[in-house]
């Protein structure tokens, strides 16, 4: 057993705080906006221009203006505001945001994190990932913990380009949740049917007692 793409973004969705500005990143991240705890206001920033994102659209009342940077439709609040990307990208790297949940190709032992390209392959784009590792309070990664090869993602040290150095201060993937500390990773939980040994077994990362 392990958690499905749903129950990655559920147990991100405990990471967020009352009050927060948070930054959802492209794939499972764009999920969390389903699954914010009961009591818990957060706003959801876009870095193509919005502030307050709602939940996804119920099938058949998309509107195909209302995007987030992953071109996915979304749903407005009636709070939310829209702005260009200057200004997105001024409350990035003003330190305005408190927290990203991304995704990733690769995670280091020391918060490396690899989420913007393979080599060889073609890229869309840079995206606002770089800013956004840069820029933020807490960076949060959810992602599968091994590749569709079955070789792990949660690495001693990446082999793709980096999007940042050390910046990583969580990882939740399908088998557990890893918080980057001195010296390696340290396993706060499991996933529901993961042992500690299966989840240890499936990262090549130093993990610390």
């Amino acid at each position: 057993m392990a958690w499905d793409r749903n129950q990655m973004a559920a147990r991100a969705a405990q990471e967020l705080q009352d009050g927060w500005y948070v930054n959802l990143g492209i794939g499972i991240p764009t999920l969390v906006s389903n699954y914010i705890p009961e009591g818990i206001e957060v706003t959801l920033q876009s870095e193509n221009g919005m502030l307050g994102m709602g939940p996804f659209p119920i099938e058949g009342e998309e509107d195909p203006d209302l995007i987030n940077a992953g071109k996915q439709t979304i749903t407005e609040l009636e709070h939310t505001s829209y702005f260009d990307s200057a200004t997105s990208f001024g409350m990035i790297r003003g330190g305005k945001i408190a927290m990203a949940i991304l995704g990733a190709m690769e995670v280091a032992e020391n918060g490396d994190l690899a989420n913007w390209m393979i080599p060889g392959k073609l890229v869309k784009g840079m995206g606002g990932a770089m800013d956004l590792v840069a820029g933020v309070g807490r960076v949060v990664v959810v992602m599968d913990h091994t590749n569709k090869h079955g070789d792990s993602k949660v690495l001693p040290a990446c082999t793709l380009p980096l999007t940042g150095q050390g910046v990583v201060d969580r990882i939740i993937t399908n088998l557990g949740v890893l918080d980057v500390v001195e010296g390696g990773l340290k396993i706060v939980e499991t996933a529901e049917g993961v042992t500690e040994d299966e989840l240890r077994a499936a990262t090549l990362a130093t993990i610390v007692d």
